[in-house]
Parts: structure tokens; sequence; C-alpha cells
């Protein structure tokens, strides 16, 4: 089979994925070989290929592919996460595009429609992760809102429920008016924004005294109930007992005392809002306020908003304060800058809303999470170690889970209603079920499914995913079956810090709380991937590149490469396209040493040349020195470090030196030992790279000889660590100092490599002479001879040792030679003229300091020494 003159990734790499799936060499099945484990952090149904998921997949698919090659039984599940808030707005869009509104459907219709959503765009993501070269098991491929993953959700929350960790509460929640659902407290980011601050002044009931408060929200007065003033307030005792009547609306309210008032702070007098404040709430429960909520679900006024009804919370807050200034009511108003909760998943601004939702207790099922990665006896290692403080932060201060969506696209809550109290309900996995109870609970033995009525939420998207080390082998509904007995714990996890608490650490206290068990025993937080001005990627910014058009630009090993260069242990990713045109250059560097090789004719009947032999040995011992680098920087997650090893020793080490010592002479044949060697040497190499670079890799190992299934390179045998002579290695890096130094010589006397030099040496450091015929043999010095005195010619230091090429007008290039001493000489002389017109300057020598004389006067001394050197040089070629 012709071997190409150039490699063509684009012709590659469909090629060999086909021939790993054909082969099903991804597929892993429960056997006696020892497990490794992998679970992908589910990307988003709705998601496509970025670089984030560029960074993190290839890492999991190196530590899969090595786990692959060290004779493990590697097992990647793939899958992907429902998204609900996502997933939902997206389907709603789609609907409204065809002028369907959500409401106009039933529950079972509307999710008829995400499912027909899921079936065409969910699995993209996936597919673009195969141009990766993802070694996934795709037979596993789970989605989250799988039958039997939904039946180990529900399964979960019945449990916990019947355990007491699970309530239903009236509490002031963070609400997405966009999305129309609330959020847990981790799914708020907190931004600093600048507004106003607004001076209103409210009027005391039947008295002309008024009184100012101060409020970033003026549109919410008409939710006010309380004023509240600090009972110490020595300002404030006139209106002890009194009311006051809110703006525009005209309420009655009364003026409450508490300490909670911040002296300090604006006015000293608070409007209270129980319904749209957390404090506020607090304030309205202890002085049992009335709660009004003016807000409708999308952040518009509701009728106690009176003539602004319907209207958007932000459009309502310029118009109130445009009637509030001509009323007189708006005193004046400052710019303020103050920190507002926004939503992770639509950005719009949330808002404190009092509603029914579902808690999760968390403070108890976290102390065994807590333990398990900070205790003395640490079963779960975080790396980089950094991550330990921000996990310690939010698991020592862990709040209850606000686990309840008010969506339809999710695992809908298992709580079933029998009538209109709050209490009037029972948690089953079933319907069938729930009748059951809520006979016992009601003693209505006639009670019908029909009579009961489902809780219309749904589950929050993570407390799915965070059973899926459990869940993607079937661990809750069956906890004793074969695979999760053999997979569980899973190794590794790798995902981004981002997501520690969400998803991390929900994880480990869900595996402590069903199988006891750590999830996984290695969490890898990989950095974000920033541009080179260290800008996040995003759409936004117009600053992410498309991962597939890097693929089609770069082949998906140079892109792997690229971001794997650019990513150090941990630390944020400054990607730069640069280091993936590396990858290529790299890809192309191996494929051009390998037809190298294929191109030289073997003779079987030539003896191996000492130099060959003693190459040979050189590499191994390198070659095994740089296993054990690698294994070290595996263990620490240091991914970027193991490929940077690997890079030298195939760039630097095979193919600019061993390739150089084993080269036969032009046209002329090599040994089949050492040619036999070489391949071996390739094979070992094409092992170690292949984790990162398996295109490229499984390529070359195919061509090298004809194999079966078998004997693909996906499914090889990695290199054993073997014992290494370190001896060897630091006499040939002595040697290289003095190839160097002799090339350096040639370079600069222009000497060509066609004509021999001779090689002195004073062998002060007592080094070994055991590679003096690789020195010969690629330097072309046609004598190496060790003298005890210096020798006339060029000459260069190696750390002790002296060594010194003889130069004549035989050996080099006369007229070059005498072109550059030329230049030398008119720079040099150029030189002195202006030391020698500034000493030459009786104002300067008056003025200037005796050490800048000094330096000037030596300068001139060392430039007459060189003229004087290059003239004799020069002499001596004419």
């Amino acid at each position: 089979m012709a071997i190409p003159s150039k490699y063509d990734a684009s012709k590659v790499e469909d090629k060999w994925y086909s021939y790993w799936m054909k082969n099903n060499y991804f597929h892993s099945t429960p056997d006696d070989r020892e497990p490794y484990t992998i679970v992908i952090p589910p990307p988003n149904v709705t998601g496509v290929l970025h670089m984030g998921h560029m960074l993190n997949n290839t890492i999991q698919d190196v530590l899969i592919r090595r786990a692959r090659l060290q004779g493990k039984n590697a097992c990647w599940v793939p899958g992907t996460d429902h998204a609900s808030i996502a997933t939902e707005a997206k389907v709603v869009a789609k609907l409204k595009e065809q002028g369907i509104a959500k409401s106009d459907l039933t529950r079972e219709e509307f999710l008829q429609h995400a499912f027909d959503w899921k079936d065409e765009y969910g699995g993209i993501i996936l597919e673009q992760l195969k141009k990766l070269g993802a070694s996934c098991d795709w037979e596993r491929t789970a989605f989250t809102m799988d039958p039997e993953m939904s039946e180990s959700v529900i399964k979960v929350f019945v449990d916990l429920y019947n355990k007491g960790l699970i309530y239903r509460g009236y509490r002031m929640v963070n609400w997405d008016p966009e999305a129309k659902t609330t959020l847990s407290d981790e799914e708020v980011i907190h931004e600093e924004r600048q507004g106003n601050l607004y001076y209103l002044e409210y009027k005391i009931e039947g008295s002309e005294d008024t009184l100012t408060i101060a409020t970033t929200r003026p549109e919410t007065i008409f939710g006010d109930t309380a004023i509240c003033i600090n009972p110490s307030d020595e300002r404030f005792t006139y209106l002890k007992g009194k009311k006051a009547i809110v703006p525009i609306c005209g309420r009655v309210i009364p003026i409450i005392e508490d300490e909670y008032v911040d002296l300090e702070f604006g006015t000293g007098c608070l409007k209270v809002t129980p319904a749209h404040d957390e404090n506020d709430k607090n304030l309205g429960d202890k002085h049992q306020l009335e709660v009004i909520d003016i807000f409708n679900d999308d952040a518009s006024l509701n009728s106690f908003g009176l003539h602004y009804e319907g209207k958007d919370r932000f459009v309502v807050r310029k118009e109130i304060a445009k009637e509030l200034e001509e009323n007189g009511v708006l005193v004046k108003t400052e710019v303020h800058t103050n920190k507002v909760g926004t939503s992770e998943r639509t950005k719009a601004v949330i808002e404190p809303r009092l509603s029914d939702q579902w808690f999760l207790k968390m403070e108890e099922l976290a102390k065994p999470a807590i333990k398990a990665v900070l205790g003395d006896d640490t079963d779960i290692n975080l790396y980089p170690k950094k991550f330990e403080n921000t996990y310690r932060h939010w698991m020592e201060n862990v709040r209850d889970w606000n686990i309840s969506r008010q969506l339809w696209w999710g695992q809908q809550i298992p709580a079933f209603f029998y009538g209109d109290g709050k209490e009037d309900f029972v948690v089953a996995e079933t319907i069938e079920e729930a009748l059951v109870l809520a006979k016992e609970k009601t003693g209505k033995s006639d009670l019908q499914t029909t009579d009961l009525k489902q809780d219309e939420d749904a589950l929050d998207t993570w407390f799915s995913s965070w059973l899926w080390p459990m869940s993607v082998f079937d661990g809750i509904r069956n906890p004793e079956n074969e695979e999760i007995k053999y997979y569980y714990p899973t190794n590794d996890l790798v995902t981004g810090p981002d997501i520690l608490f969400f998803w991390v650490a929900r994880m480990i206290v869900a595996g402590y709380e069903y199988k006891d068990e750590k999830p996984f025993e290695n969490v890898y937080l990989t950095g974000l991937v920033r541009d080179k001005q260290r800008r996040k990627m995003s759409k936004s910014l117009g600053n992410s590149p498309d991962a597939l058009k890097l693929i089609e630009e770069f082949g998906a090993d140079g892109v792997r490469v690229g971001l794997l260069l650019s990513a150090p242990a941990g630390n944020d990713i400054l990607f730069d396209e640069d280091l993936c045109q590396q990858g290529k250059g790299f890809a192309n560097k191996i494929w051009n040493a390998f037809r190298l090789i294929k191109g030289w004719e073997v003779d079987t009947s030539l003896a191996q040349p000492e130099t060959a032999k003693i190459g040979l040995d050189w590499y191994e011992a390198k070659f095994q020195k740089t296993i054990v680098e690698i294994e070290d920087h595996f263990s620490k997650y240091r991914l970027s470090d193991a490929l940077m090893a690997i890079y030298k020793l195939i760039n630097d080490d095979f193919s600019s030196w061993l390739l150089e010592i084993v080269k036969p002479a032009y046209q002329h044949p090599i040994d089949k030992i050492t040619f036999d060697a070489i391949i071996q040497v390739l094979e070992n190499n094409l092992k170690i790279l292949h984790p990162f670079m398996p295109f490229l890799t499984e390529e070359i190992w195919q061509f090298i000889a004809e194999r079966t299934s078998e004997e693909a390179l996906i499914v090889a045998k990695y290199p054993a660590q073997k014992e290494f002579d370190s001896a060897i290695i630091n006499d040939f890096e002595f040697t290289t100092g003095v190839i160097s130094g002799i090339r350096t010589i040639r370079k600069d006397k222009n000497i060509a490599f066609k004509d021999a030099v001779e090689l002195f040496v004073v062998n002060n450091a007592n080094s070994s002479t055991k590679f003096d015929g690789i020195i010969q043999k690629l330097t072309n010095t046609s004598s190496i001879s060790y003298v005890s005195e210096k020798v006339d010619g060029a000459s260069f230091r190696v750390k002790s040792n002296e060594y010194f090429v003889p130069i004549s007008a035989a050996n080099i290039d006369v007229e070059a030679e005498i072109e550059k001493l030329s230049a030398e000489l008119k720079r040099a002389q150029g030189f002195l003229v202006g030391i020698q017109k500034k000493l030459s300057n009786e104002r300067f020598v008056a003025n200037a300091p005796e050490k800048v004389i000094t330096l000037e006067r030596k300068k001139e001394a060392d430039t007459l020494a060189k003229i004087e050197t290059i003239i004799g040089s020069l002499n001596s070629l004419k």
C-alpha cells in the first residue's frame, strides 16, 4: 500500500472512527479486568459543541484511551441533560412561531412537542463529539428523561420525602419572570448594576407631617404594608403609633418599630413590602403585616398596580417616577450601585416572590460529603486543591435546596392532592400507590384516581443529574445489579469549576445517601476557556471559534493538541489557534518521519553499526525516563505537561536525534537489526501518543504492518515501565552540546558539511568517549584526538571540556568567510570612530564621572583588539 506524501486528516478521521465503531472497541461489559469508568458531564440537550466541551471531552478521551491501552476495562458513559429551563424556552419559542401558545396545550401535548424537538435537535452535540474522536460507549447513551432515569428520580424523591427530608413550604423564592419558574439560590448570579435611589415623601395620616423613604424600586410601593423605624431613633419619636399613606394608591399603613432598621442607611425610615423582599417578609411575619403580591408571573403588575396593570416592572419604574415627581412626592434621585440577582439561564432580573415550593433539607445530607473531600482521611480528591476552599465554603453554609420548578419539561413531582388544603396530599411513585395512601389518610374508601390531582410542577434538572453516576448503571432502581457493582464508584470526573456545587457536590451527597460510597475517586476541574485577551469565550463577544471549523482546518488531532498545550492544570485556558497549527505541524512532522523510515532499503546481510546500537540504547533510556515523567504528570492531572513531555521526546529526541543517528548514508541501505528496532521505537511512540492524537497514530500504526482487528492500536498494550540507565542520558546530553558546538563553528566559518574537520579535545571533565562515533557521524568529523594542550583553531567549551577545530583555507568557503569578516571589520571600525569621537571631546572627558571614562577607554581597547584579530584573519585568507 503506497504511503501518501502528505498527511490529510480529512481522509483519515472518518475512516478510523468508523473502523473503531464497527469493531466495538468503545463498548464495555463487566469482566475480570480492572474497570476504569468515566461518566460524561451530560451537556444540555439544547447544546452544540463549544470550546469548553472540546477541552473537557478531549481530557476525558485522553484518560479513557490511556486506560484502554493499559488493559483496563474502559467505560465512558455519554449522555445529555434535559435542561428544563433552556429546553422549555426553546420549545415555547418554536411553538410561538407556529402560532401555538403553551397555555393552549395540555401537559401531554406540550411534552410530545418537547420530545419531538429533542429527537430532532437533541443528539447534535453527541454527533459533534464523534468528530473530536471521543471514544464513548455509545450503546450506553443516556438521557436524563429516559423512562428508567425518570423512574429513578421519582423513587429518590419519594424515599427522601418518607425520610422527612423533603417538605413543602411557603417561602420567599427566586423567581425568573422570563422562564416563569423558581430557581435555587445557586442559580442566581449577583451582578453590580448602576441604578437610582428614589427619595419618596409619605404623608402622615391626620396631620401635615411627612416622612421620607429611599428605595431603588418605586414600582413596589403598591405592595407596601408598613413603614418601619428604629425604636431608638430620636429623629422619629413623633411618628410612633401613627400611620402613613402610600402615595398614588392611598393605602393607610401602620408605622412599626424594629431594631432591624439601620440608623445610618438611607433616611432611617424603611418601607416594608413583605411579598417582594425576604427581609421585609421576616419583618412582616414578626409584626403580622398584610402580604400584597403586586406582580404577575412575568413580572408585569397585576390589579394592585392600578392604572399600571399589565405593564412590565421596568416600564412602570420609569413611568411611576414621573408621576411621583408630578405629584410632588419624589423629593430627589441619586445614582446608586447595588447588587442585582439575575437568572443564570435566562439572564432575567430575579424577582423575590412568595410561593409554595418543595425543599430538600441539606444540612445532615451534606455531612458525609464534607468529610469525603475535606476530612482527615479523604475519599475524594479535587484537582487542583485550591477548589477545596470553595467546596468547604458552599457545603458548610449549605441551605435547603428548592427542588421544584414551574415547568412541564422535567420529572413531574409525585405529590397527589385530594383536597384544597395545603396538607391535603400524599407522595407516591404512582397514582395507584397514591390512591391507597390517600384512602388511608382520609379514611374515604370510595376515593378514585380521578379524585387525585398531581402537582403541576417539575423537579429541578439538577435533581435528576445528581444521580447520574448511579442512574446510568440503573443503581437506584436495581441497587444490586451486576453493572453498578462493577462500575461504581467511577474513577475520574472531569468538569468545570462553575458546577462544583450545582452538580459535583450534590452527586457526592447522593452517592453517600444511596450507595454509602463515593461516586468517583478524583475530580479534575478544568479552567475556563478564554481568548488571548483573557476574555471568556462567548457568542455575544464573537470570540468563540466554531469548533467544527477548527477540526476541518487543523484536524481533530491538531485541535486536541492545541487545546491541551494551552490548558495548564486547573488554570484558565488562553486559547490560541496558533497552538492548533502547532498540533497540525507536529502531526506532519511525525508523518514525515514515518515516511523517511519506510523509505529506507533494508539489507539483511549488513551488521549493525555501533553508532546505531548506542543511539538506540540511549533512546530506550530516554523513553523510559519520559514514561516515568508522564505517569507523574497524569497522577497530578497535568495533562498539558504529559503531552509536552511526549512532544519533546518525539519532536526532539526521536525525529531530530535518533533518526539522524541511525539514518543510512545517501543511497545506502540500513541493516535489519536497526530497522526493526526503529520500527519498535516508532510503535512505542505511537502508543504513548495515541490518547492525545488517536487518528494520526492509528493511521501510521496500520501502515506499518498488516494488522488484525485485535491488533489495532486502540487496543494495543501500553509500554511497560522498565529500569533505565540515567548515565547514558546524561552522557548523551553532554554529547549534544559537543555536536552543537561543532555545528556552530561550521556555520560561523562557512565550512560545508561535505568537508570533514578534525576535533581536538582537552578532556578536563573526563567525559565518556562512548558517543564519539555519533559525534563524528553527525558533524562529519574525520578524527577526534584527546590532547593535554590547546590547539590553534576555533574553540568552544562544554562544561569544563575544551574543544578545538583547526581552521584552514582548505576547509572553509574562503570567499564567504572574507565577505563575513569584512562586514565585521566595517562594523567594528564604525563603532571605534564613535568611541574615539566621544573621548576626544574635552567637555565630555572633563565632566563625565571617572567610571564612565574608564568604561569608554576599555571599549576602545577591546574594539582595537577585535579589529586587529579580524585583520589578521583576513590576511591569513588572502
